[in-house]
Order: structure tokens, then C-alpha cells, then sequence
């Protein structure tokens, strides 16, 4: 089976514009997304809308495709880059491009979940370790069958543990945070890019709920390893100080 990485990059953020190119260590962060995928896969692209983006992939002798301004998600911006690629693979794995911390473990991860031929999507999920962590709205929640495959995810605390006071659920139930990093088999991809927004997608603002609400199974690998993803300049401090205990 052939995997393929593609890493969305977009320079226009709200909160930290052009952040793919902010340096990290001596590095754009762009390019330790890349170099973490790379040590794991042999065929790697960013998909990008921006010349100036393109331009510093290119210069560290990583590959990029441009892509058009007006996608609405990472999705379609990687279904349009897997089209003009050309790949073979069997299975297109999207790597955030402000996750310069992912792991090879946690690609190899996904990769293993599509041994089992159910698998239409992967994606990864990690125990919360606290119930502060567990009531934070920006970290999705997910809940799995007994085989790993996702039900439901939500930015609610869920399950709901009746009889139980909130401040011990987590010593009466695994919480899984959901870590946004996914893998699509080639045709699956380009079917889900193709669906219109779903009632759960819009209420929760999670882009998995589509593919749940049409019916697709996403698979649940478990890490054991936390992400520092960038959003803004003050996490960009903050990876510093990460990546100065990393090395």
C-alpha cells in the first residue's frame, strides 16, 4: 500500500498570519512540518495558495503545489493538490502545516489503521490527563465503538457520566481528545470533498461530522503523544521553549 503526505499551508490566518513561515528555531515552521513527514515518507507536498510559500518549500528542496485561494477547508485544498500530483498512492495522509512536533510514530500510527480494509479514514485521538483539559470546547472530544471506529465527536464533554461529581469522570471513563491529523483512502477523499455541509457539521464546527452524518467509518488510532500545534504568535513562544527541551 503507497501513502502520501500533503501538508495545507496558507499564508492569509487571522489570528497569526503567515505563520507557515514564522521561524522556529532556525527554521520555518513549514519546513519542520515537512522534515517530520519526510522521515517517514517517501512522496511529501505541500498545497499552498501563496507564492511566498511556495517559493520557501522549494527553497529547502521540498515540494509544493499551488493551489487555488478559495477553499474552504485543508480537505479540499489537499484534493486539488492530490489531482495535480498524479499520485499512485492509496492513501493521501493530511499533516497540519502548524504541527511541526508531529511524530513518525504518530504517522505510522495511521498508516497501520488501514491494514484493516474497513478503514476509510483515520485520524488520531490521545487521553485527556485532565478534566480542565476535558471541559475546553477547542479540544474535540471522540467517542469509539469497541473496534475503534469514531460515533461521534463533539466540542461537549462527552460521555456524560451520570451519579458521578464532574471533578472525578476522568478516574470513571478514558476521555479522548481528538488530535487533527487524518489519512483518507484516494477515492474516499475525493468523495468527501464533494458533500455539502451537514446540521452537525454547522453546529459544532467540526468537518469530520460531515463524513460521520454520510455514513463513512473513521477509524481511531490512540498516541500516547501530545501536539503543539501554532496558532498564534504566543504559541509560537511556547513551541520555542518545547522545542528547546525536544532536542
Amino acid at each position: 500500500m503507497k501513502f502520501t503526505a500533503v501538508i495545507p499551508a496558507r499564508y492569509a490566518s487571522t489570528r497569526f498570519p503567515g505563520k507557515p513561515l514564522a521561524i522556529l528555531g532556525g527554521k520555518t515552521v513549514i519546513q519542520r512540518v515537512y522534515e517530520q513527514a519526510a522521515s517517514v515518507l517517501s512522496e511529501v507536498y505541500v498545497a499552498t495558495d501563496d507564492e511566498r510559500i511556495l517559493s520557501a518549500v522549494e527553497a529547502f528542496g521540498g515540494r509544493a503545489i499551488m493551489t487555488r485561494a478559495d477553499h474552504k477547508s485543508g480537505t479540499d485544498r489537499i484534493e486539488e493538490a492530490v489531482e495535480k500530483t498524479g499520485t499512485q498512492a492509496d492513501v493521501i495522509i493530511n499533516v497540519q502545516g502548524d504541527e511541526p512536533f508531529i511524530q513518525p510514530s504518530q504517522i505510522k500510527t495511521l498508516m497501520a489503521l488501514f491494514d484493516d480494509p474497513q478503514t476509510q479514514i483515520g485520524t488520531l485521538g490521545k487521553r485527556f490527563d485532565s478534566m480542565d483539559a476535558v471541559n475546553n470546547p477547542n479540544s474535540p472530544k471522540i467517542v469509539t465503538d469497541h473496534r475503534g471506529f469514531a460515533l461521534y465527536f463533539s466540542r461537549s464533554v462527552i460521555p456524560f457520566i451520570r451519579g458521578v461529581e464532574s471533578d472525578e469522570w476522568l478516574s470513571h471513563y478514558p476521555f479522548l481528545k481528538h488530535l487533527g491529523v487524518y489519512a483518507y483512502r484516494r477515492e474516499v477523499l475525493a468523495e468527501v470533498t464533494r458533500l455539502p455541509q451537514g446540521q452537525l457539521e454547522k453546529a459544532e464546527s467540526l468537518e469530520q461530522l460531515r463524513w460521520l452524518e454520510n455514513g463513512y467509518r473513521i477509524r481511531v488510532g490512540l498516541t500516547d503523544v501530545e501536539t503543539v500545534g501554532i496558532d498564534t504568535p504566543a504559541d509560537l513562544e511556547r513551541a520555542e521553549q518545547f522545542l528547546a527541551q525536544w532536542t
